[in-house]
């Protein structure tokens, strides 16, 4: 076997590969639009909950809520610890 002949086996094997792969991401692109709309028609997307943006906090305000931010994480961290 030749260098060339090698060389046109691994071209029409990386083409191969690279066609199952693009092949499988269009049919995972349309079954997640599909079941989307599935999803939508249903009605049951509707539950989602939508954050609104929180005005910015100066001053006190912010360094309390930094603090409540840090307590709370330190306490999931502890909590994942201690469990695992």
């Amino acid at each position: 076997m030749t260098i060339m002949e090698m060389l046109g086996q691994s071209g029409v094997l990386a083409v191969l590969g690279m066609s199952v792969v693009f092949g499988f991401l269009v049919i995972m692109i349309i079954s997640i639009t599909v079941v989307g709309k599935i999803m939508q028609a249903s009605g049951a997307g509707t539950e989602a909950v939508t954050a609104k943006a929180a005005p910015a906090k100066t001053g006190d305000n912010a360094a309390a809520n930094a603090a409540q931010v840090t307590a709370a994480v330190s306490a999931a961290v502890n909590e994942y610890r201690k469990n695992n």
